[in-house]
């Protein structure tokens, strides 16, 4: 039927809540509750990790939640492998089941700041995967970077539902709230000495509210004096992200600039020329179309799979190489896995 099936019925804490909507009830009765992830996330306070605060909060409301709020408490702890650890939050985002993992969003926030926690990379490495929803594989033009927001009629925005019948929108509302209050102590990660974590922090920064540009604003200056061609790219498609949240006319005219700029790194102007496709409907310009098919080698585009948002977007294939075919080359048939079509 499209909500939960029949094992979660019997085991998923939020039954309950499945089972009312499947029933007709409205989800406008479920906000602000302690079943609205949303409103949950809302009352944790920045910067905490210490007393009750992990323990005191419903996990057991939301799918997977009690196997959320043990990865987040042994990922605290340092003891455990934090691959394996993030790996249960990553996993629940990818089978789409993403709702606890957004409540685990404020207290990977506070590993990932604090530099002397051995787990603080894997933490930032992971913590944006709830804030984005349906971008596994996504590469189209009108879809990479998109935030959807804005309830329909029925309650629902462009998320629709998880597989277990949760408000998808909700989580990933949650999770980019939860960004959003820890954006200042983020903010410090766009100067790491580690190139890898400044490109992370780019990454969930992006997803951030910013309606007043201080995020955007941190991504220009942070740009101006970057040295590294790949955390530069990072950067270009963290600011494209934003300003598809956020139009911004001067932002999307600099993007532009950037791809036509033989100056630039290839890496960069790449980013740029992505990052400008996803910001306007404007006709691909023969320049752009040249550029491209020159700069984005199967070599080069593998190498730009470090960069969260092309690994995310690639298919079997690195994720740049799907970006061109489905961007610049919409007409051009799906790849087939069958080895005799």
């Amino acid at each position: 039927m499209g909500w939960c099936d029949v094992e979660d019925w019997r085991t998923d804490p939020t039954f309950a809540m499945c089972r009312a909507l499947v029933d007709g009830a409205d989800l406008a009765s479920f906000a602000g509750g302690p079943f609205d992830v949303r409103a949950v996330v809302a009352t944790i306070r920045p910067g905490t990790f210490e007393g009750a605060a992990l323990d005191d909060l419903p996990w057991g409301n939301f799918p997977h939640g009690e196997k959320a709020r043990e990865a987040v408490r042994l990922l605290h702890a340092g003891d455990e492998p934090a691959r394996n650890l993030m790996g249960v939050l990553i996993g629940m985002c990818a089978d789409d089941s993403r709702a606890a993992a957004a409540l685990a969003v404020p207290f990977l926030i506070r590993i990932a700041t604090d530099p002397h926690h051995r787990h603080r990379a894997d933490a930032l490495g992971g913590l944006a995967a709830p804030a984005r929803a349906r971008y596994f594989g996504v590469a189209f033009r009108d879809e990479l970077l998109l935030h959807r927001s804005g309830p329909q009629h029925d309650g629902y925005d462009d998320y629709g539902v998880e597989v277990t019948g949760y408000p998808a929108g909700w989580s990933v509302a949650a999770a980019r709230a939860a960004i959003t209050t820890g954006a200042p102590t983020l903010l410090p990660l766009l100067d790491d000495s580690d190139p890898a974590m400044r490109i992370d922090a780019s990454y969930a920064l992006a997803t951030a509210a910013d309606p007043g540009h201080t995020v955007r604003g941190a991504f220009a200056t942070r740009f101006a004096m970057e040295q590294d061609p790949m955390v530069r790219a990072a950067l270009v498609l963290a600011t494209a992200e934003s300003t598809r949240t956020h139009p911004y006319e001067p932002a999307t005219a600099w993007i532009r600039e950037l791809w036509q700029d033989q100056a630039q790194a290839p890496e960069v102007r790449l980013a740029a020329a992505i990052g400008w496709l996803c910001l306007t409907a404007e006709p691909v310009p023969d320049a752009l179309h040249a550029a491209v098919e020159a700069l984005a080698t199967e070599e080069r585009a593998r190498a730009m799979d470090a960069l969260p948002w092309m690994a995310a977007a690639g298919r079997g294939v690195p994720g740049l190489l799907d970006c061109v075919r489905r961007m610049l080359h919409p007409e051009a048939p799906e790849p087939s896995d069958d080895p005799w079509a």
